[in-house]
């Protein structure tokens, strides 16, 4: 991912100064295409906020999430110790990220290894940064009405419904919940390492329930907050030929379209 102008931890310690939060851009967030849209879009917010914020470069690795998911306990133990390493060094506390797989590994499961961060989800920080007034709405809403996606890591594991949709709410949306949602959502069909595996003979795919249940509710844009359920759900829409008709974006994709100059 091309993060031109954005200062990694090291950049900032060299000239003395500390950033106030490091933005954990994780794996999807930085090599894969769609994802690195949304990196972009939330870096441009933090800007736009006023912001110190870092990355850490070359020496971010991946949580070992996808690894553990899988059953390499090993990989994911030497990946996470390596990472608790570097934060250690530049004495971070504090992080941000657009992943609520990144997420939950970082604030659940570093701790039993030594890692102790204030660990924020995007949608929660950006949800602040509207609250305090450092970033302010206008516009019309892309694609009418919107319907939302809770994510597993983020909703059923970690019990965060509400923040999301305080933002969408504050852009006066017409939101259209889907039937199984928050507590009783329906995943996307990814998590567990499912990502990486073909679908069982036989079975339905789970995006395509998924995406199926979204149309029903007549919206026009289907809004996620990580980005395997970006992937799989704009795969869904893909499958379902309905590309024209509807369009998937991440929340902090919405919030940049709609800030007021």
């Amino acid at each position: 991912m091309d993060m031109d102008r954005i200062k990694t931890v090291s950049e900032y310690i060299s000239e003395g100064e500390r950033p106030e939060i490091l933005f954990w851009v994780g794996c999807a967030g930085s090599f894969d295409p769609r994802a690195q849209q949304v990196s972009r879009a939330f870096a441009s917010l933090m800007k736009i906020a006023g912001i110190r914020f870092a990355i850490l470069g070359d020496e971010e690795k991946c949580t070992g999430d996808p690894a553990r998911r899988a059953g390499n306990e090993f990989l994911f133990q030497l990946l996470a110790l390596q990472n608790i390493e570097t934060l250690k060094n530049y004495e971070i506390t504090k992080i941000v990220t657009t992943c609520p797989h990144c997420f939950n590994t970082l604030k659940n499961e570093y701790p039993a290894l030594g890692g102790h961060y204030e660990v924020v989800h995007h949608t929660v920080f950006l949800n602040d940064l509207l609250r305090d007034g450092r970033l302010k709405l206008a516009g019309e809403i892309p694609g009418g009405a919107l319907t939302y996606h809770d994510s597993c890591y983020l909703g059923r594991i970690n019990g965060i419904y509400e923040d999301p949709r305080e933002i969408m709410k504050q852009m006066n949306a017409d939101i259209r919940e889907m039937k199984r949602s928050k507590a009783g959502g329906l995943c996307c069909g990814a998590g567990g390492g499912q990502m990486f595996k073909e679908d069982e003979a036989g079975s339905k795919r789970i995006n395509l329930e998924r995406v199926e249940e979204a149309l029903s509710t007549g919206a026009g844009t289907i809004v996620s907050n990580c980005p395997f359920c970006l992937t799989m759900l704009t795969d869904g829409v893909k499958a379902l030929d309905q590309q024209e008709k509807v369009m998937v974006y991440d929340l902090a994709e919405l919030i940049l379209q709609q800030k007021s100059p």
